[in-house]
């Protein structure tokens, strides 16, 4: 058969059923492939992303502890020239407030974490209701 400008078209109608499904086999599988590249392609550059956003967060800590060491110095300084005594005064009054803030942060995490693990008490509830509600319409 040709077309109107007598080229015979692509002998696409005369391959066999098993050609076309081994064609359509290996195209899906090189689908496939492309797919997992790109996906690990996508993978790649979030890590990457991830990976710079860390060592920002990271140099980000140590400038904020670095502020909070300077803010304490600071502190102490400011109480031995507000009460005009010795530095080492200035220095005793932040240690005690750094440790009282330490007794009461170390209370409260004990408080919170005394509910013991985590569990899903809602979830077993309506598991356990759930069972009772199919074992009674299997009694029916």
């Amino acid at each position: 058969m040709t077309d109107g400008n007598g080229v015979e078209p692509p002998d696409s109608a005369d391959k066999t059923l098993g050609e076309t499904v081994q064609e359509v086999s290996e195209k899906a599988s090189l689908l496939v492939r492309e797919e997992i590249e790109l996906a690990k392609a996508e993978v790649q550059q979030k890590v990457k992303t991830l990976g710079k956003g860390a060592i920002v967060g990271v140099v980000a800590g140590v400038f904020v502890w670095l502020v909070i060491v300077f803010g304490l110095h600071t502190l102490a300084f400011f109480l031995n020239d507000v009460l005009n005594t010795d530095i080492w005064i200035g220095y005793a009054i932040v240690t005690v407030m750094l440790i009282v803030l330490a007794v009461v942060a170390g209370l409260l995490a004990r408080r919170a974490l005394s509910t013991g693990p985590p569990t899903p008490d809602l979830a077993i509830e309506e598991a356990r209701r759930t069972r009772e509600v199919i074992e009674e319409e299997a009694h029916l």
